[in-house]
């Protein structure tokens, strides 16, 4: 039991050399969505950049995925 507890208080850190882009783009999403989409005051430009930095990430990172296998 004692194993689980210190294990479960350890902050998660994730493999993907994407997730920090992920992360700024899920955080740029979900403002967008209550503060201003909720509202019916919204851009289709929000979070633009964010989501191209991310989706570059996932493409370069697949393609290498891709090679290894």
């Amino acid at each position: 039991m004692g194993l689980l507890s210190r294990k479960e208080q350890q902050p998660r850190v994730s493999t993907s050399p994407c997730a920090h882009l992920r992360a700024a783009y899920h955080d740029c999403f979900n403002r967008w969505y209550s503060e201003k989409y909720l509202k019916g005051q919204w851009d289709k430009e929000e979070c633009v950049s964010e989501w191209g930095k991310y989706r570059a990430c996932l493409v370069v990172s697949g393609n290498f995925f891709y090679r290894l296998h």
